[in-house]
């Protein structure tokens, strides 16, 4: 079931096509998708791993220019977005538009569920991707290495934390009709543990890899992140909803390269290797 549950996963979570024969093997039912919630992190390996990969051959074979980081981090930002559909993305502009709209909750729930993208969704979702490109392109004219690291590493901190909003908060908003019902009603302590165990290998990866680095003070970066949305999230809405889960992802992940940028010791800042 392990292998049949992080396929339902990135069926859920990404555009990679699981279809045909083996999504008549992987099957469906909400326990399962209940299941799948574990493998966030997971699908934060292969849609990271492939966007590092990404943006490292981009690196490797761009002309040495001051423009070419730029190039690469934002080439590697459009490879995401559409490996995943920009399932985050969208929750993030939902979630920013629903509480930008109005201070009153149940209007807030019912804005975020218009699929228009309105003024504060728009910025939200711009100053995002603006973050994360610049950020990557920063990392990048330090060390190729440390920039891929970074983009996987982000990617699947980023996908353990929204694990911590299910546990901790209350599913709220349409509940019959709501797409993240099913995989939010709630995560078993064993769910958490599997999560968890994605992440640490993840991070024992990088912390081979680059050793020098300094990725306590960027999961540190992706927590505090974290904390500011399952406050907002408590406080305004009284829990979560999927596209709290999505917005929680890119805020986190957003704080996770911040936090290595403003970390990183003077000794590893020697121009573009």
């Amino acid at each position: 079931m392990f292998v049949r549950h992080y396929l339902l996963a990135l069926q859920f979570f990404t555009r990679i096509p699981v279809t045909g024969r083996l999504a008549d093997w992987v099957g469906f039912s909400p326990a399962m998708l209940r299941a799948s919630a574990a493998h966030f992190p997971g699908v934060g390996w292969l849609v990271g791993g492939l966007t590092a990969a990404m943006l490292f051959g981009l690196l490797q074979v761009l002309p040495p220019v001051a423009a070419s980081p730029w190039v690469a981090a934002v080439v590697s930002t459009v490879f995401g977005v559409l490996l995943t559909g920009a399932f985050h993305e969208d929750g993030l502009a939902d979630l920013a538009d629903g509480l930008g709209g109005s201070m009153d909750r149940e209007r807030a729930l019912d804005i975020m569920k218009d699929s228009r993208i309105g003024t504060y969704g728009a910025i939200a979702l711009v100053l995002a991707l603006l973050s994360k490109v610049a950020l990557l392109a920063l990392l990048a004219q330090v060390d190729f290495m440390l920039a891929a690291a970074a983009l996987y590493a982000g990617h699947v901190t980023s996908r353990l934390l929204p694990l911590f909003i299910i546990r901790t908060l209350a599913h709220v908003g349409d509940t019959p009709g709501s797409k993240s019902k099913p995989l939010a009603e709630h995560i078993s302590t064993l769910g958490v543990g599997v999560g968890v165990v994605w992440w640490a290998s993840a991070m024992a990866l990088v912390f081979w890899l680059l050793p020098a680095m300094p990725w306590p003070q960027a999961i540190l970066g992706a927590l505090v992140g974290w904390a500011w949305m399952w406050r907002l999230l408590r406080r305004r809405l009284q829990g979560f909803t999927g596209d709290g889960l999505g917005a929680t992802q890119q805020v986190s992940e957003v704080g996770f390269l911040l936090a290595l940028a403003l970390a990183l010791p003077a000794s590893a800042v020697g121009g573009v290797t």
